[in-house]
């Protein structure tokens, strides 16, 4: 089945901003998240609006999607060959026949640094706000200690291929219309290594590398947030030939919360009140991550309304101070009253509760009156 459209997929425009591409893949990650929604289709949902993000929130893929599409984006266009002369249907093959290899080849013994390993990490949302230690199992690749990486039977060698010389490559000739061109090839006696191993190591089989489940611990900064990642630099796959070992990359996905939600270093929550607590104004105690505050809530405050708490938010992941706690005011219009309440509200309205005050007067409710008496 062929992929939807980014845009269709997380529901904006082609021209939309990042923060928009952003806030859409918020709404749509909290909706399809497998920690909150069980239906059957939410974890394809979930990946889906993850890809089309981590496309679109990167100017470069982004770019490139807009050009190529999905080819594209996935560094098959112009500008990103992914596997190179293999992504042409051959055309590397061509290339060699006619102008010899081209270029010079990699010394197949020459330390080469090991591949970097990913792992995803699913914070709770409180444990994004303020971080957390915690140990990861990765399975991974490391130097086998019995023949230290060489693939050969301990008090054995390695030795140079016969067929290739070492080089890892074969050359072979071949006549065209164009004269007599060299073909270069892998060596498949030696699979490019350049090495033969007569007696393999018992351990890795002659690979020189064994698979094991290491324990690393992992230090999440406060204030981290959906997409980031931490590198743990050496944490990766072994290296080749004796090179470095590769990088690890955590990469962070945030459970959504009932209650708040999080836009950067930003928090934001609603606040339900009653009428009365509205009209009258109230002293209320809020929830923030950081625990609960009391609010003074004015009299004759209005749904919509927000209230900035300075510093109530996250921290930012930089150290760079606090965020703010945002809390939207949500009057809620009473249900099932009671003869009793029924009767005190046409009271209320008789002696003139629906009366604008003067600073009203100049509200949407006055021009939306104002529209009807001009017609």
């Amino acid at each position: 089945m062929s992929k939807r459209d980014y845009y269709d997929v997380l529901g904006v425009e082609k021209g939309a901003s990042k923060d928009e591409v952003k806030k859409a893949y918020r709404k749509l990650a909290r909706k399809y998240h497998p920690d909150v929604n069980k239906e059957e289709d939410a974890a394809d949902k979930f990946k889906e609006a993850k890809e089309a993000y981590e496309v679109l929130s990167d100017e470069q893929k982004r770019a490139q999607y807009d050009q190529f599409g999905h080819a594209g984006a996935q560094g098959q266009g112009f500008g990103g060959f992914g596997g190179g002369a293999q992504d042409f249907g051959g055309f590397g093959d061509i290339f060699d026949m006619f102008f010899g290899g081209g270029g010079r080849r990699r010394d197949p013994n020459a330390p080469q640094q090991g591949a970097d390993l990913q792992y995803t990490m699913v914070l709770d949302f409180e444990e994004a706000i303020f971080g957390k230690e915690e140990d990861i199992i990765i399975p991974k690749e490391e130097t086998c200690e019995t023949c230290d990486g060489s693939g050969a039977k301990p008090g054995t060698k390695t030795k140079t291929c016969s067929h290739c010389n070492g080089s890892g490559q074969l050359n072979t000739e071949q006549n065209t219309p164009f004269g007599r061109v060299v073909n270069k090839r892998v060596c498949h006696y030696c699979n490019g290594t350049g090495k033969i191993i007569p007696e393999k190591c018992g351990t890795c089989g002659g690979a020189g590398k064994v698979k094991k489940n290491k324990t690393i611990h992992i230090s999440i900064p406060a204030g981290i947030d959906e997409g980031q990642q931490i590198r743990v630099a050496g944490k990766g796959e072994a290296g080749i030939n004796g090179g470095p070992p590769g990088d690890l990359y955590v990469v962070v996905q945030v459970k959504p919360h009932d209650f708040f939600e999080r836009e950067g270093d930003h928090i934001f929550c609603e606040l339900p009140l009653t009428y009365a607590q509205a009209a009258l104004g109230d002293e209320v105690e809020v929830p923030t991550v950081h625990g609960k505050v009391m609010l003074k809530v004015p009299a004759g405050t209005q749904t919509g309304k927000t209230f900035r708490m300075r510093g109530k938010g996250s921290p930012n992941v930089r150290g760079y101070g606090h965020g703010d706690q945002h809390i939207k005011v949500k009057v809620m219009t009473p249900t099932n009253l009671t003869d009793r309440q029924k009767e005190l509200l046409r009271e209320f309205n008789e002696i003139g509760g629906n009366e604008a005050t003067e600073e009203q007067e100049s509200s949407l409710f006055q021009r939306f009156k104002k529209a009807f008496k001009s017609e």
